[in-house]
């Protein structure tokens, strides 16, 4: 007997882990709308406008600045293969699963690939970086993670830049976790080259990676000796799709490009420094809470991503039981952790509409009662009181 589908109810869920997190209304009714032709005047116009939007958010006037059909890992995947040739020098900086990732997609380009690399959990050292630089010869570019998803480490960027111009390389950086939830100068700390990706931050269905490309990098990506190793993510005939031309290259995820432009309409009818601040007192408040429980975090303070916060599991506590009970009983779902972090650490993402006041108060209150059903008693009160002293403060 053949099975029987019912209409699609997906159960409720408070979504506080890696991404995707909370979407709007406004975000869901948009991407509802009558769907366009992907060259309709009417589409076009509508490309227009989330470019110009888009822009705005990454702090950049770069004309090469668009969303990627695609989560944030084609985002990556396109700014290495639309940069890298077979022979050039790389320098990639490695502190989580993230970096690794760059690493493996930059070695795949076929790039002679210097790794600068540290524990998970640790920011990068610039005089790391410089001493590399120095034995390298001539180098491309340089990449890093700005917020490693993976530890919840917040890596600075204007002294890796400035690095990077010393020896004329491509500045690139990974804002997966950064863009719409932590200060991202593109034009003001030099970087060349930017992706991220939508379900974060910015608070919209996975499916597309903004990028954008300084005039420097649009004209290595002019100059290149090769083909582009991807086809699909060739930015030299994508460019073309999105700029005068509207050449075809591939059918846009029309109604995806709705959302994503209603999105960042609300990042900034919010304002970008209004949104920094709150995504960083809401993981303040968070973090002063786990530390009242006992518990620590993963990132040293002071490099610590306020969109993902990386807890390290107490002893005795069972990981995947506290995050099966969040789910359960309160609908709430976390992320485990990564690569070294596996088993280790849980993933917590105060992103875009999941930031909130109220959400971090019921997940401290949840995380407590899930970890005493293992035996592992914290003072719940402690923990809360904590977390209203920021706010009250």
């Amino acid at each position: 007997m053949e099975k029987e589908f019912s209409q699609l109810k997906p159960g409720y869920r408070l979504l506080l882990g890696p991404g995707p997190v909370d979407t709007s209304p406004r975000v869901l009714r948009a991407m509802s709308a009558n769907v366009l032709g992907h060259l309709d005047h009417q589409f076009l116009e509508i490309m227009n406008e989330t470019m110009d939007l888009l822009r705005k958010v990454f702090q950049t006037k770069n004309k090469l600045t668009l969303p990627m059909s695609g989560t944030g890992s084609a985002g990556m995947e396109a700014v290495m293969v639309n940069l890298i040739e077979p022979g050039d020098r790389a320098i990639v900086c490695v502190n989580g699963v993230f970096g690794q990732r760059m690493r493996d997609i930059a070695e795949r380009c076929g790039a002679h690939v210097y790794s600068v690399e540290v524990p998970f959990g640790q920011p990068i050292d610039p005089d790391h970086v410089k001493e590399v630089a120095e034995k390298a010869g001539k180098i491309k570019l340089i990449s890093v993670v700005h917020a490693e998803t993976s530890t919840g480490v917040l890596q600075p960027l204007p002294e890796l830049s400035e690095i990077a111009k010393q020896y004329d390389a491509l500045f690139v950086v990974d804002a997966v976790t950064s863009l719409a939830g932590i200060d991202l100068k593109v034009d003001d700390w030099g970087i060349d080259a930017c992706y991220s990706g939508t379900q974060k931050a910015l608070s919209c269905p996975p499916g597309l990676s903004p990028v954008t490309f300084s005039s420097r990098a649009a004209e290595a990506i002019a100059k290149r000796k090769s083909k582009v190793r991807s086809w699909y993510l060739d930015l030299s005939m994508i460019g073309d799709y999105w700029g005068k031309e509207r050449v075809y290259h591939h059918t846009a995820p029309i109604n995806m490009i709705y959302g994503l432009r209603e999105a960042l309409q609300i990042v900034l009818e919010e304002g970008l420094e209004e949104r920094f601040a709150r995504h960083k007192l809401n993981s303040e408040a968070f973090i002063r809470g786990i530390e009242a429980m006992g518990l620590n975090m993963i990132a040293p303070e002071g490099y610590r991503t306020p969109t993902l916060n990386a807890v390290r599991i107490p002893e005795g506590v069972e990981d995947i039981g506290v995050r099966n009970y969040l789910l359960d009983k309160y609908g709430i779902e976390i992320g485990g952790g990564l690569g070294d972090f596996k088993g280790k650490a849980w993933r917590v993402g105060l992103m875009g509409e999941s930031s909130r006041k109220n959400n971090v108060i019921l997940l401290l209150a949840a995380l407590a009662d899930s970890m005493e059903q293992q035996g592992h008693k914290v003072d719940v009160g402690a923990s809360i009181q904590a977390a209203f002293d920021v706010y009250n403060s």
